[in-house]
């Protein structure tokens, strides 16, 4: 006998626990399946991620979603709304540091940390002798401009983020399986099924795309096409002896970003030949610590003269080539399937925001709490970017 269910979310890491949490809470006994297709999380995007929250965006939405995303990762277990053995996500409020050594790019930092302002955040223009004067260990004679958010950014647990949705998802009645999906029927326009792997057939009246760096394959499914792709990125945790600064900020700087861990540092660049990986390319690019980011660090901050690989780890994001923003809401040519996908390196800190935004949309057919239009699928078929400048 089929099985059937009024929601069936396709992904089970942090996006699709997410709005199956949401989903339930606001409307209790609503049937929602989660299908996952590896319960270890081995490679998913959430649990590779530097798990960091800012408010320093270039769009306004990006900005909102993570207004609510910091309350409720700051009181975790207050905004759950039950003890589900995870009481706090250990919020390390150090703030983000980007920094600008051209004058257009000081220029744009000014506009943009005015609009943050303007939307609660509370970024601060820096001059390069500000940078110095905060850090001192930092070289800023370059540095014509920099923006510094001293409150609501940091970094937190990401899998204590993950493992508190799908708790709360579980008691609130989701049902979660280990499967993996491999295909959807329709009907006269509407998704009417998922078909699993071990389960098979389940009938749904609407399906979440929550599939990370395999979206566009879900959405193959349906004829339709969708600009999101794997890119490797490779992850360095190095210790530097005399440059231990556990109260720095996260540092955007150019061809880099670097964070203390510990006393360590977590540290990573955007390859220059980057482009789509396939979806199983975990093989590290170790060349890019010693050919890349370390005489950078080193210019920018003299102590790292003295370094040491730690250990390393590859992460992919599910990147949007068209604007490197998140892609969500219903499929105008398939309306019953949502999604949730293309989120280019910032997802997990929108996962609460966005989880939400999604199950108030399914519930009641728009946006409600903030207004996510702005990201919708519809740009993406009419191919006009809506361009996330700072990503990270």
């Amino acid at each position: 006998m089929t099985q059937s269910y009024d929601v069936v979310v396709i992904g089970g890491a942090v996006m699709g626990s997410s709005v199956a949490y949401w989903l339930t809470r606001m409307h209790p006994g609503l049937k929602v399946l989660v299908a996952e297709r590896d319960p270890s999380f081995a490679q998913a995007s959430t649990a590779l991620s530097v798990a960091s929250i800012r408010m320093q965006f270039s769009t306004r939405v990006n900005v909102r979603i993570s207004r609510f995303g910091i309350g409720f990762i700051r009181d975790f277990q207050e905004s759950l709304g039950q003890d589900v053995g995870v009481g706090s996500l250990g919020f390390r409020e150090n703030g983000y540091l980007f920094l600008s050594t051209s004058a257009e790019g000081a220029a744009k930092l000014s506009d943009i940390a005015a609009m943050q302002r303007e939307e609660g955040a509370a970024t601060e223009l820096w001059s390069g002798a500000d940078v110095t004067r905060h850090y001192p260990w930092m070289v800023s004679d370059d540095v014509l401009a920099a923006t510094f958010g001293p409150r609501d950014e940091g970094w937190f647990d990401n899998m204590g983020l993950l493992n508190g949705f799908r708790a709360a998802a579980k008691a609130q009645g989701v049902t979660f399986v280990s499967d993996r999906a491999t295909g959807l029927d329709l009907q006269a326009g509407r998704v009417v099924g998922v078909h699993l792997e071990k389960t098979g057939r389940v009938a749904c009246s609407s399906v979440v795309n929550a599939a990370g760096t395999r979206a566009a394959q879900v959405m193959k499914w349906a004829g339709l096409d969708l600009p999101v792709e794997p890119r490797k990125r490779t992850v360095f945790v190095i210790d530097a002896p005399n440059a231990r600064h556990p109260d720095a900020p996260l540092l955007i700087d150019g061809g880099y970003y670097m964070r203390p861990e510990g006393q360590n540092w977590i540290i990573a660049t955007v390859p220059e030949a980057d482009g789509p990986c396939d979806p199983n390319d975990f093989e590290p690019d170790l060349h890019l610590f010693e050919d890349v980011i370390w005489p950078l660090v080193w210019t920018r901050a003299p102590g790292f003269d003295a370094v040491k690989v730690v250990r390393h780890w590859v992460g992919h994001y599910a990147y949007n080539s068209l604007d490197q923003n998140a892609i969500l809401g219903p499929h105008p040519a398939v309306p019953n399937l949502y999604l949730m996908n293309g989120f280019s390196g910032h997802g997990l800190q929108q996962a609460p925001a966005v989880g939400r935004g999604l199950a108030e949309h399914i519930l009641t057919g728009g946006w409600q709490s903030i207004d996510l239009s702005d990201l919708s699928v519809q740009r993406i078929l009419e191919g006009k970017p809506f361009r996330e400048l700072e990503i990270v």
